[in-house]
């Protein structure tokens, strides 16, 4: 089958949840479809990329430049007299619906695969079918953020472009010949926002070879790790928590606890904390090593999430690593886990703090709950099997 795929990132290298889903799933999808990717990039730098990915993963590979800093007075401006809302305007690139449009019109092609509602302004009116995947529900991330964390004098203007997100989003879904959510959750709440729309599950995986078991319970030394791609919303609250409200109970209960941040692209709030007890590491995008180490140096993986929507990846890639994971009862949605027997859940600090406290002092735990959570990954969320359920949604669209 010839697909044409947009992303708004290009899936290369695999830092941020987005890029893994996609790149894994091209690994997988290249044994029965040819595949062209057209994505939007930020950096010059990315444009080396492209040949890997033409070689390892696509036929063809094209990539367009949107703005490298999203809160540009020309996106806001344009957000202001727009009926789209913020984040369409700052993923949209006139040259790549040109392409697109010039794209279809030369090439015999059987299906198009939008990654993100917000790829789906570039796509022209088209008789194909159009496979919309919603790697999470975004207005409710965006919603989430100006109720809990925006300033208060900044909302009523925030909570207008929360609207514009809503309808534009449940706009193509419906406009969609196909659409996919990540998670159970997902698919529930999408019908009852858009009633009658069908959806279907194409869950998010982990890359089992990328990240191999571990034994952290094994560890005189706690460290508790925290790992995320610092640019979404969702992750740089859930690292104010752990910083400001969960692990200072820890250190009083166990003074020798460590705090590890991992990530990529950790602000300079962040990075500029002097504590001996927390070590900051900012890692670059393409560095895998640097990010399965932080896995292999940890005893313990935190993710203190309160924002909406998708599946945790790199809750999936501690699982993985056979890392005990603490996490909230909306981390742990898509996961399929059971608490206490793949997961422990806080959804308080001081609750998710004793959580933590309760692993480090009982390591017969720390070690079921991640012989557990490995074999939970193994047996729910390989990619193979993943990118094969995939497959048929697409074969589903063709012979209709």
């Amino acid at each position: 089958m010839k697909i044409l795929m947009l992303t708004p990132y290009l899936p290369y290298p695999d830092s941020s949840g987005g890029q893994i889903r996609t790149q894994n799933l091209l690994k997988h999808l290249r044994k029965d479809h040819d595949i062209t990717l057209f994505s939007l990039i930020k950096y010059p730098k990315e444009e080396q990329y492209v040949p890997i990915l033409e070689k390892e993963f696509c036929k063809k590979v094209k990539a367009f430049y949107r703005p490298q800093k999203p809160w540009m007075l020309s996106n806001i401006l344009r957000t202001g007299f727009s009926l789209y809302p913020f984040l369409v305007i700052r993923n949209y690139s006139d040259l790549l619906r040109k392409a697109i449009k010039m794209e279809l019109e030369v090439g015999e092609y059987d299906l198009i695969h939008a990654e993100t509602f917000y790829a789906m302004p570039h796509i022209p009116k088209t008789k194909l079918p159009v496979v919309l995947v919603d790697q999470t529900i975004e207005y409710k991330v965006y919603d989430h953020y100006v109720n809990h964390t925006a300033n208060p004098l900044l909302r009523p203007l925030l909570t207008i472009d929360v609207a514009k997100l809503k309808f534009w989003e449940t706009h193509y879904w419906r406009a969609a010949s196909q659409v996919i959510a990540v998670s159970e959750d997902d698919k529930k709440q999408m019908e009852v926002i858009a009633p009658g729309l069908d959806v279907k599950v194409v869950p998010n995986g982990v890359n089992l070879d990328l990240f191999t078991k571990g034994e952290g319970w094994t560890k005189k030394q706690p460290v508790i790790l925290i790992s995320n791609n610092f640019t979404w919303l969702q992750n740089l609250e859930a690292a104010r928590i752990l910083l400001d409200e969960v692990f200072p109970i820890v250190k009083k209960v166990v003074p020798g606890a460590k705090l590890l941040i991992a990530g990529q692209h950790i602000p300079a709030e962040i990075k500029n904390i002097s504590d001996p007890s927390i070590e900051i590491r900012n890692l670059e995008e393409e560095d895998r090593k640097g990010l399965t180490r932080a896995y292999k140096d940890a005893t313990i993986f935190a993710a203190p999430i309160k924002g909406p929507g998708g599946t945790r990846l790199k809750i999936l890639a501690a699982m993985a690593s056979q890392l005990p994971v603490v996490t909230t009862s909306v981390g742990m949605t898509g996961l399929k886990a059971t608490p206490n027997k793949h997961v422990l859940i806080g959804d308080t600090p001081s609750d998710f703090a004793d959580k933590i406290i309760q692993l480090v002092k009982d390591k017969d735990l720390a070690k079921k709950l991640g012989v557990n959570a490995r074999l939970h990954v193994e047996k729910n969320f390989g990619y193979q099997s993943i990118a094969k359920n995939l497959s048929l949604i697409y074969q589903s669209l063709t012979q209709k």
